[in-house]
């Protein structure tokens, strides 16, 4: 099965709302690997991985967010890398 991997970069009101923990819920439910953490900037940034619907399902929502965030911008790219699961990392 074909693999895509996509890198997030999501900002507005994003940290302090339980965004990292639904991505990485999300992420996991559809069974998408990579990995998630806040940036010193106050953005949220993912690398994901999966089928291309799977992740074009993840960035839509991404895109939206938790109901207590507000993404202001979401930018999306092709990502590097290859992933076993799904993780938080700490902020960079």
């Amino acid at each position: 099965q074909m693999k895509v991997t996509r890198h997030l970069a999501i900002s507005g009101r994003v940290q302090g709302v339980g965004f990292r923990f639904y991505l990485q819920k999300k992420a996991r439910e559809l069974g998408l690997t990579g990995w998630v953490r806040n940036r010193h900037d106050g953005a949220v940034e993912a690398m994901i991985q999966g089928e291309p619907e799977t992740v074009e399902t993840m960035t839509a929502w991404a895109r939206r967010g938790p109901p207590s965030a507000v993404v202001a911008e979401g930018r999306i790219s092709d990502g590097t890398g290859d992933y076993a699961t799904f993780e938080t990392r700490p902020t960079e």
